[in-house]
């Protein structure tokens, strides 16, 4: 086995069996809190809420642990086998090496390994959120769901993916640098186009009625000079009863979304609060420096790509052929092999970008207490989501670094109080 071959299983190796542990020991962590509500919590949540959270968290990490193992197993397998090289060469032998043949072959294999993991979303949504209360949604509804994803990808990922390896052929060795620029101008495309294409294809936005609560939000919104076109409500009960809020869009295109189901959870004041702190990630230019962030990671993915398409050894390492000229192909096979290795560089990464995310959190809190002149409100709500949605209040602290991108709700109300 080639050097970067170990090198490679051994971190793949090294991650799964971390996530395993890291499962177990949160598992075990909840599970010693389980006879009785923790002293922290109550006056929060009831006894038999507070058991449905427990048995909830454990059922969720028993599968996710064998859904983590199928994944690794799939991944090495997938790597290691040959079975890349080989569906290459005869893709290749069938089909050409054109432009749009080999943008097919990286479409068709992302859609092909995608399929494997669609057993397991459909028993997370049908058996494990349907045994909590949770699942709201028909089979047929979320079957059509698929279709709408996989069409949505074939009218705009395959283009572009052919698009990116058209830029090989007019910019040369500089390619990655003109490809990493036509992927962040889609994704600020998307920003705009999404709120009124793309989401109305699988929910339906409604203008929140007229009254006190839409009076409260658009004034919420005007003296923390925040633009926003509108505030709608999606229809999230369609899918699940799990509640949120979110904003969309991009500069005077943004806009407000309200899932019905938190509506109906939160008292107005709470709503304001939750809205203050979605709008205090803007206010705090959060929203800016997340965007540019993503901007960076793409262009130094891309060029990453660009400088693993031209070595030989890394071509060679999972079986695949190197031309000796610059060639579409060694970049296919590069994105691809960087499309797969990719995920396990950044789950050692993640403890870092989660201290980023949860500073963010903590200062977008900040934001709601300055606003609201008291911090009550978004305390009762953030309680209610938890109660509501379920929450694991009682993660363990290592596993919480890994996983959770927000501070834990404890973690939170601690914050808010001695901002008061």
């Amino acid at each position: 086995m080639q050097p970067f071959a170990i090198i490679a299983l051994f971190l793949i190796l090294a991650r799964v069996i971390t996530e395993l542990w890291l499962s177990r020991l949160n598992q075990r962590h909840v599970r010693g809190q389980a006879n009785e509500v923790p002293h922290a919590l109550r006056g929060m949540i009831d006894e038999a809420t507070y058991r449905r959270s427990i048995d909830y968290t454990l059922v969720k990490g028993r599968f996710g642990d064998v859904a983590n193992l199928f994944n690794s197993v799939v991944l090495i397998a997938v790597l290691f086998s040959g079975v890349l090289p080989w569906a290459f060469r005869k893709f290749g032998a069938s089909f050409g090496t054109s432009i749009w043949a080999m943008a097919g072959f990286l479409f068709f294999t992302g859609i092909a390994l995608s399929m494997l993991a669609l057993p397991f979303a459909w028993y997370a949504q049908f058996k494990l959120e349907e045994r909590f209360g949770f699942n709201t949604i028909s089979i047929n509804t979320w079957m059509l769901d698929r279709l709408k994803g996989f069409l949505l990808a074939a009218l705009l990922g395959y283009p572009l993916l052919a698009l990116v390896l058209k830029l090989i052929e007019w910019a040369g060795a500089n390619w990655w640098l003109w490809a990493a620029g036509v992927i962040v101008a889609f994704q600020l495309l998307l920003l705009l186009i999404a709120p009124a294409i793309i989401m109305p294809l699988f929910n339906s936005f409604t203008p929140l009625p007229e009254g006190a609560l839409r009076e409260r939000l658009f004034g919420l919104a005007q003296r923390t000079d925040f633009p926003t076109r509108s505030i709608e409500v999606m229809d999230a009960s369609k899918r699940s009863r799990h509640s949120n809020a979110f904003l969309t869009g991009f500069g005077r295109f943004r806009e407000i979304v309200l899932f019905d189901t938190l509506v109906v959870q939160l008292t107005e004041p709470e709503l304001e609060s939750v809205l203050a702190h979605e709008i205090g990630h803007y206010r705090k230019g959060h929203v800016l420096k997340l965007l540019g962030f993503s901007i960076a990671g793409v262009f130094v993915a891309f060029a990453a790509i660009g400088w693993l398409a031209r070595q030989q050894w890394f071509h060679r390492t999972f079986g695949f052929e190197h031309q000796e000229s610059f060639a579409v192909p060694n970049v296919v096979s590069a994105m691809l092999l960087f499309g797969l290795l990719a995920g396990t560089i950044i789950f050692w990464l993640s403890p870092l970008i989660h201290i980023w995310s949860r500073r963010f959190e903590y200062e977008a809190d900040t934001f709601v207490g300055a606003t609201m002149g008291e911090v009550e409100s978004f305390i009762g709500a953030l309680r209610k989501l938890g109660e509501k949605n379920l929450s694991n209040l009682t993660p363990h602290p290592l596993y919480s670094a890994f996983y959770y991108s927000h501070p834990t709700l404890l973690e939170r109300e601690r914050a808010l109080r001695i901002e008061v």
